[in-house]
This record gives C-alpha cells, structure tokens and sequence, in this order.
C-alpha cells in the first residue's frame, strides 16, 4: 500500500509539471518507463500534444528512394546494405533513378524521401548528382536527403568539413535532412551496434551545422535492441538540448527495431506497451519539439491509431515504396494510400491534415 501511494505521489509531481510547462528529468523519466499506470502516461502525452496541436493529426505523400545499398558500414541492425559485388547490390545511375521516380510517380507526391548505403566505391559528386538529377525533373518537390551519419561519411570520402558538405548539398538542391542515422545517441550502443558510422558528437554535429545554415530537420531514435531505458532518455535530452540551442528540428520519429527476417517470433519485436510508452514518454521529455511521429512502419497501422491518444501529432506518408525497414523484417504492407491515412486518422476522432515536408497545411479533412 505504501509503494503504491508513493507511485501515486510521484506521478502527481510528474503531472504538476507537466500542467505547467516544466521539463521533466531523465529520473521523471525512468519512472515513467516503470510505472504500471501507462494509461496515465498516455493521459499526459496527450495533454502535451492537444495543447501543442489540438486535434490535427498530419500526414504527407512521399516517395523513398534509396539510390544505393553498397555500404562500408556494418551495423549489426541492418539488412538491406550490401557488399561491393555481393548479389544483390545496386547503385542507380541517373537513368535509373528517374526510371525508379516515374514508375512511381503520382502528381501529389511532395517530398523525394533519399537514404542509402555509405558507398565509398563512388564519390561525393554521385550523391550531389542524386539531388540534381531530381530537382531538375521534379523542381517542385522537396528533397529530404541524407542522414546526419551520412554527412560524415561524405566528409571522410571527399576530404572536406561537414559544412562544405552541407553547403555543396544545399547548392545542389537540399532542403532538409532525415533523422536516421542516430540509432541511440550514446558511446556504449553506437560501439557495439554502429561502430562504423558517425560518433553521437559527430551526428548531433551535423544537425547543428545545417540548423545554423537554415536547414530544418527531423530526428530519430532506434529503440528496441541492447539500448537501457536510461540510454533512451540520454537520447532524448541530447536532442532536446541541440534544440535550445537551434530550434532546427521538426519533429522527432521513435522507431522500434525491426528483427531480421519477418519470420521470427513475437518475442524479437518490441512489445504494443513499449511501443506506446515510449511514443508517450517522448512526447513529455521533448518539449521543444513541435510534433512526435508514430511511424506506421515499425509499429503498424493500429497501434499507429492508438498512438494519436498518446501524443503523437504525425503518422508519416504513404511512402509508395518503402524497402529499409521491410529489409529487416518489417510485417507492415511497404505503402499506404492516402483514403487510408485519412481514414486512420477520422475513426480515432481526430482532423486529418495533409502537410507538406515543413508542416504548411495543404489540405484539411
């Protein structure tokens, strides 16, 4: 009886904060990641999120292209890259990736969705031609290219400062970047999962470059494998703290872990509760973040639908074609139209809003 009114004592000063704008700690945190009241912590994300959002709930028609799936790296989560002359292994040419776009294309797709391999068997101009390709085809859609982890990469293999390589890419035709690539912004897991990429330093680096040359851009999380609840947290504070400073990122994304093959058990993938909590508990320690994404990718359309009570304020796009995840395994169908986003978002009670890449409303529904 004791521990359980001192859990109710402490969700109460969680909640006093919450009600007045406080930030919480990564100690308000863990016990928001141990608490058995989940139904709480869902009742105040979604507390933060009306007063950020109201009822909106956005969504976007997009296209993923990832022009190459060569990679120097090996991250042990990953399994769409593949080895030089390995079967399997491609890297488009300029013909091939405008082949890839038309068959694909629609007249509503907005924003060109870029990540692909650290291919270090071609060199930087490859990646700026990528952007200069589409924009001259296509000059009217947005181009989300290259995480944080590959602008480091692109900066060993062309010799120059992450801000060179930004300001080539903006000249090319940038105009943000994805938030991949950040996995878990710690030592401990980017050592033993990403030891090939970009350090936490180097990555919250980037982001802070292309914020102060006028980039917004977004943020991930990878949750799910040897990361603690702790390490999670130390993720999140970090961004929130590069957004002080910046006020450059749009919207933060969780991504739960995909297993390796789609045929292994219920027990490798993130559980509906950790999925939920965890979009929850993002939304109360982020605080300077306008929106929290629920990826339908990773954790599928219903839990998707559960996640708008639970803070989120974004279900992504309709995607088209989605390879990166479902190269691990990912159960979910690779697109989605937007009659379905549309309907998702109106039975759970909300106002579907179609947006473009930095949030201006295209139409409401």
């Amino acid at each position: 009886m004791t521990i359980f009114t001192s859990q109710q004592s402490r969700m109460q000063e969680i909640a006093e904060k919450v009600k007045h704008g406080e930030r919480l700690t990564i100690e308000d945190g863990l016990f928001l990641y141990e608490t058995e009241d989940l139904l709480g912590v869902a009742q105040l994300a979604n507390q933060v999120n009306l007063r950020k959002n109201g009822d909106r709930v956005y969504f976007i028609e997009n296209l993923y292209i990832n022009p190459t799936n060569v990679c120097e790296a090996t991250c042990s989560f990953c399994g769409f890259k593949r080895k030089p002359g390995e079967e399997g292994a491609y890297t488009m040419d300029d013909a091939k990736l405008l082949e890839y776009v038309e068959k694909r294309w629609n007249d509503n797709i907005r924003e060109f969705h870029i990540v692909g391999g650290h291919n270090h068997e071609v060199p930087f101009d490859y990646y700026l031609n990528t952007i200069k390709t589409l924009k001259a085809k296509y000059p009217q859609v947005t181009v989300k290219a290259y995480t944080g982890a590959e602008i480091e990469f692109f900066s060993r293999i062309a010799g120059i400062s992450m801000k060179e390589v930004l300001e080539e890419l903006i000249k090319a035709g940038l105009d943000t970047m994805p938030g991949g690539g950040a996995e878990i912004l710690t030592e401990r897991y980017r050592l033993k999962m990403s030891p090939d990429k970009a350090s936490t330093d180097q990555w919250l680096e980037a982001h802070e470059i292309a914020h102060g040359l006028g980039l917004r851009t977004h943020a991930t999380m990878l949750y799910g494998s040897i990361e603690t609840k702790e390490e999670r947290l130390i993720h999140m504070d970090r961004l929130r703290q590069l957004q002080d400073r910046t006020n450059g990122f749009m919207v933060f994304i969780p991504l739960a872990m995909q297993p390796r093959s789609a045929t292994m058990g219920l027990q490798r993938r993130t559980s509906a509760f950790d999925d939920m909590r965890t979009i929850a508990i993002s939304r109360l320690m982020l605080d300077n973040f306008d929106h929290v994404k629920a990826y339908w990718i990773n954790i599928g359309v219903q839990l998707t639908q559960m996640a708008l009570t639970f803070g989120s304020s974004d279900i992504h796009g309709t995607l088209i074609e989605e390879r990166i995840s479902h190269a691990v395994g990912a159960l979910t169908s690779s697109g989605i139209t937007r009659k379905e986003l549309v309907h998702l978002i109106k039975t759970a009670n909300k106002t579907p809003v179609e947006r473009d890449t930095f949030y201006n409303v295209i139409k409401e529904y």
